[in-house]
C-alpha cells in the first residue's frame, strides 16, 4: 500500500484537493476535521489477466490462481492511498513529509 501525503493549508483547500482527485477516480475512504483519507483502487493490468485467463483455460489451469492472486495483490496492497491533512507533524511528533500532487497523479496511474 502506498501512502501518499498531501498538505492543505485549510478545510477549504482540503476539499479543493479532494475534488481534484475524485476526478481521477479516488474515493473517500475516512474524513475527520483534520484530514481525509482517499483510494484509487487498481485492479492491475488488463492484458496480464487476459494472459493469465487464455493461458489457464487451454493450457495450465494453475495460471488461473495466479491470476486470482495478481488481482487480489493489485487491489489489496498495490492501490495507492493519499492522505490529505492540514497537520504538519505525526502523532509522535515528527515532521510529516509531504508529496506533490504531480507526484501522487503519476504514481497512481501507473500500468504496474
Amino acid at each position: 500500500m502506498d501512502l501518499f501525503i498531501l498538505k492543505a493549508d485549510s478545510s477549504k483547500e482540503m476539499n479543493e484537493i479532494t475534488d481534484e482527485l475524485s476526478q481521477q477516480k479516488f474515493k473517500k475512504i475516512q474524513e475527520e476535521s483534520h484530514f481525509i483519507l482517499m483510494k484509487k483502487n487498481r485492479y492491475g493490468n488488463y492484458y496480464v489477466h487476459i494472459l493469465f485467463l487464455m493461458i489457464g483455460l487451454f493450457f495450465v489451469y494453475l495460471a488461473l490462481l495466479v491470476n486470482v492472486v495478481y488481482f487480489t495483490y493489485s487491489y489489496l496492497w498495490a492501490s495507492p492511498h493519499v492522505l490529505v491533512t492540514t497537520d504538519t507533524k505525526s502523532e509522535s511528533g515528527e515532521d510529516l513529509e509531504f508529496n506533490t500532487m504531480e507526484e501522487v497523479l503519476e504514481k497512481a496511474n501507473k500500468l504496474f
